[in-house]
């Protein structure tokens, strides 16, 4: 069974655009089903996956090409990345007969890569204005229900259009926290696999193939614990000196492990918000994993009625609705670092979510539970910012938009 993907928009956008495309994204997050669902038998597919194919384009990337010429989709490109200079100098050489022949530009490559870590400089120097980047994850709540693409925008009016539309549907916080333990590996929710027996082998994949080329073979048991003492610390700030001494590795070597994670999409680090740095503001970012399957699943919690009853429980609310913010926002080829962060002073005033655009800042607190007390009690301290502050949003386990009081209306959580 095929999931429509709200990234399928984009990716036919970005290849109206560029020869060559680059999709990204963790393991098994659907790259490859859905570039072949968009493309159909336009594109042929290789995948370097296929041990010939691959020892082809190591040794001899021109004869690689020439076998299979453009259009073509290359998958799992980060195992060959010699391949980008060969492909960067058939571009260039197609470019020139374009403009001298007046023709329209086609998409010439389509290349699919689950570890960005190892691809990210060869791109920016082979390939850059020669190809768009997307970014993909995971399914979405709104992608599972079958919903419209809808970019994450706090503003109010727009969410009550939403709300007027019926385009969403309202879930109990059970069902959100059975979303929350699935999480959106399309093979676990689809049921083609059993969960437990699809992460086991996820991490197991994802550390032989893509991390044990890029930390010691010794490091292996360590990488592992690693990650699930992050599990742990899911929606925390970071501190680099209590991981590392729980690990029992150095901070330079943690902060290098959190860099392969960030950039393998594994997590995601959100920034404080600093307009105008002051040595009052929290600098540390803080940590979420992008699919809270994988997360529950590292930190062995067994069934979602447990999970909904933990102490974690609230970390893992906010881990749900802030990935489902980053997925909403990469589908629509936006990037959230320039528009989400969070806040917290040295005094512990703190608010969980800032939406900041050129209108202002929104203020996003986020509360399990339903009509929470005093949620917006922080949002004053905003007003120090010579900036328009917006009417905030309380993200909660409310069945529909609220008012909450004059500068805030709770939102359910299931409008994302």
């Amino acid at each position: 069974m095929y999931i429509k993907r709200h990234v399928e928009e984009l990716i036919k956008e970005t290849a109206e655009s560029f020869p060559c495309i680059v999709i990204y994204g963790p393991r098994q997050v659907g790259k490859s089903t859905s570039v072949a669902y968009i493309f159909e038998d336009k594109y042929p597919m290789v995948t370097l996956d296929d041990a010939d194919d691959r020892t082809l384009a190591l040794t001899n990337p021109k004869l690689f090409l020439e076998r299979y010429s453009w259009p073509v989709i290359i998958d799992e490109i980060q195992k060959a990345p010699n391949l980008l200079d060969e492909i960067k100098k058939v571009i260039d050489a197609q470019r020139l007969k374009w403009m001298r022949s007046n023709e329209p530009r086609q998409l010439m490559y389509i290349l699919t890569g689950s570890n960005r870590f190892e691809l990210q400089e060869g791109i920016s120097d082979s390939l850059a204005g020669r190809c768009g980047v997307i970014e993909m994850l995971s399914l979405s709540n709104r992608e599972k229900q079958g919903l419209p693409a809808r970019a994450f925008n706090p503003d109010i009016k727009a969410l009550l259009e939403c709300e007027r539309k019926g385009e969403y549907k309202y879930k109990q916080r059970s069902e959100v926290f059975q979303d929350i333990f699935i999480g959106g590996m399309p093979d676990i929710y689809t049921g083609l696999v059993k969960r437990d027996l699809y992460f086991k082998s996820y991490v197991d994949t994802y550390i032989e193939k893509d991390v044990k080329k890029l930390i010691s073979a010794s490091h292996e048991a360590q990488f592992r614990n690693f990650i699930s003492i992050l599990a742990l610390r899911t929606s925390q700030e970071l501190k680099y000196d209590t991981i590392a001494r729980d690990v029992g590795i150095d901070v330079r070597t943690c902060k290098n492990w959190l860099s392969i994670l960030e950039t393998s999409g594994i997590i995601y680090m959100l920034q404080p918000y600093m307009a105008n740095i002051s040595n009052r503001i929290i600098k540390t970012p803080k940590m979420y994993f992008l699919d809270t399957g994988l997360c529950s699943y590292l930190c062995k919690w067994p069934n979602a009625e447990m999970l909904e009853n933990c102490a974690m429980s609230g970390a893992f609310f906010e881990t749900y609705i802030v990935s489902e913010i980053i997925k909403s926002m990469y589908s629509s080829g936006i990037d959230p670092k320039s528009y989400i962060f969070y806040y917290r002073d040295i005094d512990q005033k703190e608010i969980d979510l800032l939406y900041v655009d050129a209108e202002g800042i929104c203020p996003i607190e986020i509360k399990r539970g339903i009509a929470p007390k005093k949620p917006t009690k922080n949002f004053n301290v905003l007003q120090k910012y010579n900036m328009n502050i917006k009417t905030g949003i309380v993200l909660d386990s409310t069945d529909r938009i609220r008012p909450l009081n004059d500068v805030s209306y709770c939102v359910p959580v299931t409008m994302l």
